[in-house]
C-alpha cells in the first residue's frame, strides 16, 4: 500500500452537502463487512449504526466544533471531529476509508488535527474517548503520544444511535495528549 503524504490531501471543514458521504465513510470504517477491510472495525463488538445524518449534521452545525474533512483526488477519504472545550480540544468521529488504512493516513490526519487545535484555539491538550475493548486502537493512540487516564464512562446501552452492543462490558476510557 502506498504511503499518503499531507501534500496529497485537502483538509477542509465539512458542509451540509457532505453529510451523506461522511455517514457512509464512518459506517464503512466501523460497521459491517466493509469495515473488515481495515483494522478499525468494531463489527465484532457492535452491530447497527455508528452514526447517522442527524449526528453528523449536529457536529457540522455546532459553533464550538468542526468536522474536518479530508479529500484525496477529489474524494472524501477521512474525517474527524474537533471540538473546542476551553483549554483542551476533543477529538472524535475519526474515520479513514478502510481501503486506505495502514498507509499512514491516520497518523497524518491526527498530527494535522493536533496542530489545528493548538494553533487555532490555543488548546494545550487533546482528549478522546475509546472503547476499552479496543486494545489495538488504544495502543495505536499511545504510539502517537496519548496516555490512558483510567477514567472511564459507560457505553450508552439501549441507545441504538450508537450501535447494538454484542457484549456487556463496553466502556469508554479517556485518553489525553499534551500538545507542545
Amino acid at each position: 500500500m502506498e504511503s499518503v503524504t499531507e501534500s496529497a490531501l485537502v483538509f477542509r471543514d465539512a458542509t451540509d452537502a457532505d453529510v451523506d458521504d461522511l455517514v457512509a465513510l464512518i459506517e464503512s470504517a466501523y460497521r459491517g463487512d466493509s469495515s473488515r477491510a481495515g483494522w478499525t472495525t468494531e463489527a465484532d463488538i457492535l452491530q447497527g449504526q455508528r452514526t447517522d445524518a442527524e449526528g453528523v449534521r449536529e457536529v457540522v452545525k455546532s459553533p464550538d466544533s468542526r468536522l474536518l474533512t479530508v479529500e484525496r483526488e477529489g474524494r472524501i477519504v477521512a474525517c474527524c471531529q474537533l471540538e473546542h472545550r476551553g483549554g483542551h480540544a476533543y477529538f472524535g468521529m475519526f474515520a479513514v476509508s478502510p481501503g486506505l488504512q495502514g498507509a499512514g493516513l491516520g497518523r497524518t490526519i491526527i498530527a494535522h488535527a493536533e496542530r489545528q487545535v493548538r494553533d487555532t484555539w490555543g488548546a494545550r491538550e487533546m482528549h478522546m474517548t475509546v472503547i476499552t475493548a479496543r486494545e489495538d486502537l488504544i495502543a495505536w493512540y499511545e504510539r502517537r503520544g496519548y496516555r490512558r487516564t483510567g477514567r472511564t464512562s459507560p457505553f450508552p446501552y439501549g441507545d441504538e444511535r450508537f450501535g447494538i452492543p454484542l457484549r456487556a462490558d463496553l466502556r469508554f476510557e479517556l485518553l489525553v495528549k499534551e500538545l507542545p
